[in-house]
C-alpha cells in the first residue's frame, strides 16, 4: 500500500531547499595574450580538495620557465574553503582576482591556475588583475557549468518479474525531472533506487501509485548534495 502523500510532504519539508554552489563539467586550458604576455589559464573540477596540490605541482613542472603560476581554489559543499597565491606577482594582482572570479560565479570544488609568460611590457597592477581575471573567466566559460542541489534517495521494492517494467517507468520519470537512477539490485525482491529533489517527491509518489494501483510503496532515505549526471543514471550512489 502506498505511503500517505502527507507523510512524504512532511519529510520533504524537512529536506534542504537552499541553493548550493555549482562546479564545472571538465578541465580546460585557455590562452590569453595581453601586450605580449601570455596567460595560460588551467581550470579543473575537483573530486577531493587533496587533488589540488598534485595538479598545481604538475603545472609548475610543465611550465617551469614561466614567470608565475598563480593559483585560486574553492572547495566544500558550501564553497566555504578558499585560498589563493600571487606566486611573486604584486600582492593582490593575481590570486585575489582569480578567487573573485570563482566567487562571483558561485563555484566550488574548482581549481584555477594561471601561468604567465612575461612579454617584456609591464601591465601595471590594474592591468595584471584584469588580465588574470579575464583569462580565468574565458577558461571557465568553456568548462561548462554543473549545478548541484540537495537530493534524497528514494527506493521501491518490487517482485523480480516486475523489475523491468518499473525500471522502464522510472527511467522515463527521471528523464523529465531533476533525478538520477541507480542500478537495480536483487535480493528477496528487486530494489530500484533513485535520487530525487524534495520538490518532486510528492509527484513521484503519485505517479508510482497510479502505475501500481497503490501496490508499490516509496521509501525515503538519506539526503546528499550532488550533481545530476548527464545520462540521468548512475551505476553506484553518487559521492
Amino acid at each position: 500500500m502506498t505511503a500517505p502523500a502527507n507523510d512524504h510532504s512532511a519529510n520533504a519539508m524537512a529536506m534542504t531547499t537552499r541553493r548550493y554552489p555549482s562546479t564545472i563539467a571538465t578541465s580546460v586550458e585557455h590562452e590569453l595574450v595581453v601586450k605580449k604576455s601570455r596567460f595560460l589559464a588551467h581550470v579543473f573540477p575537483l573530486q577531493e580538495a587533496t587533488e589540488a596540490e598534485a595538479i598545481i605541482a604538475s603545472i609548475r613542472r610543465r611550465h617551469w620557465t614561466a614567470s608565475h603560476n598563480c593559483v585560486a581554489l574553492i572547495t566544500g559543499q558550501l564553497g566555504d574553503h578558499a585560498r589563493s597565491s600571487d606566486d611573486g606577482e604584486p600582492a593582490g594582482t593575481a590570486g585575489a582576482p582569480l578567487l573573485e572570479v570563482l566567487r562571483r560565479r558561485e563555484l566550488t570544488d574548482v581549481l584555477v591556475v594561471v601561468t604567465r609568460y612575461f612579454g617584456g611590457v609591464k601591465l601595471g597592477t590594474g592591468g595584471l588583475a584584469r588580465a588574470y581575471a579575464q583569462a580565468a573567466s574565458e577558461a571557465l566559460d568553456a568548462a561548462g557549468l554543473v549545478p548541484r542541489q540537495a537530493l534524497v534517495r528514494a527506493t521501491v521494492l518490487v517482485p523480480h518479474a516486475d523489475a523491468g517494467r518499473y525500471d522502464h517507468l522510472l527511467r522515463e520519470w527521471v528523464s523529465r525531472h531533476d533525478a538520477a537512477l541507480e542500478s537495480t539490485t536483487y535480493g528477496a525482491q528487486a530494489e530500484l533506487a533513485l535520487w530525487v529533489s524534495a520538490a518532486d517527491v510528492d509527484q513521484l509518489t503519485t505517479d508510482l501509485a497510479a502505475a501500481s494501483s497503490g501496490a508499490v510503496r516509496l521509501t525515503l532515505g538519506e539526503e546528499r548534495i550532488m550533481s545530476i549526471p548527464r545520462d540521468k543514471s548512475c551505476a553506484s550512489p553518487p559521492r
